[in-house]
């Protein structure tokens, strides 16, 4: 069994290097453009930004709010507590920088990619709205743009996969309450028991569908959030000699190419993107699938709120998690990685009982984003088939929940590195050609 995990980590590993580069390219490349595109007034509307959070407007459709915090269900969670780890462990403290200047470009795109997905989007029968980059890109681009949305889908089908979530969580649990100790079942009997309760836990709520989904999620997350962000604000008030040292330290390894990962700068700048892109999802396409059901009747409105996602899940959750990391010095021991990293360091700098504690927020982080997972799967499948027939997608999903839970955190990173850059090629490309359509409703309420 080891032999074949570790054959298929290497075939993962040879699969992502040649579309690293291209992600690159698209991500940081395609924001930057956006960004001078859209004279980087998205950026300077944050306030704007909040208050279309709570307005809501008398349309079918889920409301601005729940979009957001469905999204936020899905990218604040294990992809900052347990994403930014990894990438120190990867690559050291200077990770961070690359990381922070993703979510700002980032920020970007999901303004476009948001707008586009009230912009151009289609109807149930019921009169609720469809849409999502599948829709943009086939209402948008006349002549290939449905060979790009269904490659688009079906690398999304595996993308968004519970695979990283349910691996994190089962792990989260095997070393903080060590069940073992209490009823001997082996590590894997215990791996399969707690996914086979995490596939019972989230397939109470996802199949009641996208409104039982976004009920459930915009209660929760709120509060986790601000329940994650004073347990950080409290250690690193607790260390606050210890912050200014740290930055220094990230910045001078931000550009220290003789500690840097394989492939020296660059490479330490792509793994930046990788878990930047991965931790706030900015160009991959899928949060445009949330907000796309919004209420929203003006594609910008949409495309602000959409905007803080990335600044608070990745500029502020990922800097809390990643300063607790670098303080504690847990990332310096080799054996730690991923939750487990988190885990010990929040252990160290909170009276010994920190990773209890983060037991707790990541258990409900956790089953949130399990939730909110699920829907993006149903939109894919149910392009590639009857939007009607998507709920069937709930099933493979519950059922890759336990396998999940046994694999190991190399497997997982590599599989769902890999479908997000097959996912992120086409979806940039899209928004790129269809940059005109934003600007153009920019340009028609005077905002440039």
């Amino acid at each position: 069994m080891k032999e074949i995990i570790s054959s298929l980590e290497l075939l993962l590993s040879q699969l992502i290097a040649p579309l690293e580069w291209i992600m690159l390219f698209f991500v940081l490349g395609g924001g930057l453009f956006l960004l001078f595109y859209s004279r980087a007034y998205p950026l300077t509307q944050i306030k704007k930004a909040f208050g279309l959070l709570i307005k809501k407007e008398e349309n079918q459709g889920i409301s601005r709010f729940q979009a957001l915090s469905a999204v936020l269900a899905a990218t604040v969670g294990l992809g900052n507590i347990s994403g930014v780890a990894i990438a120190i462990h990867m690559g050291g403290p200077g990770v961070l920088i690359w990381m922070w200047l993703t979510a700002i470009i980032g920020s970007i795109i999901k303004f476009f990619s948001c707008t586009l997905s009230v912009q151009l989007r289609e109807k149930e029968s019921n009169g609720d709205p469809l849409g999502g980059p599948m829709y943009y890109m086939t209402l948008g681009i006349k002549k290939w743009g449905k060979p790009l949305a269904i490659f688009f889908s079906i690398a999304g089908i595996f993308g968004v996969l519970p695979a990283f979530t349910a691996n994190q969580l089962t792990q989260t649990f095997m070393n903080v309450i060590e069940p073992n100790q209490y009823v001997l079942l082996g590590d894997l009997g215990w791996k399969i028991l707690i996914g086979i309760i995490l596939s019972i836990i989230s397939a109470t709520v996802i199949f009641g569908g996208l409104k039982s989904i976004v009920k459930v999620t915009s209660n929760l997350v709120p509060f986790m959030v601000f329940l994650y962000f004073l347990m950080g604000v409290f250690i690193l008030m607790n260390n606050a000699s210890d912050i200014i040292p740290t930055f220094k330290l990230i910045f001078f390894e931000a550009f220290n190419t003789n500690t840097a990962v394989t492939g020296g700068f660059w490479g330490l700048v792509i793994l930046g993107v990788r878990r930047a892109v991965f931790s706030n999802e900015s160009g991959v396409g899928n949060a445009p699938m949330y907000h796309g059901q919004s209420q929203s009747s003006k594609g910008t409105d949409e495309g602000l709120v959409a905007m803080l996602g990335p600044l608070l899940d990745t500029v502020l959750v990922c800097s809390i998690t990643g300063l607790i990391v670098i303080i504690s010095g847990a990332y310096k021991i080799p054996e730690l990685n991923g939750i487990v990293l988190t885990l010990e360091a929040f252990r160290i700098l909170f009276f010994g009982f920190g990773d209890v504690l983060l037991l707790f927020v990541v258990s409900v982080f956790g089953i949130s984003t399990l939730l909110t997972y699920s829907y993006y799967g149903v939109k894919c499948f149910g392009f590639l088939t009857h939007p009607k027939w998507g709920r069937f997608y709930n099933y493979f999903y519950i059922g890759s929940i336990v396998l999940s839970a046994i694999v190991t955190v190399e497997v997982v990173i590599g599989v769902i590195d890999l479908a997000f850059a097959l996912m992120c090629i086409p979806n940039m490309i899209a928004i790129l050609w269809l940059s005109p359509h934003v600007k153009k409703e920019m340009q028609s309420r005077k905002w440039i």
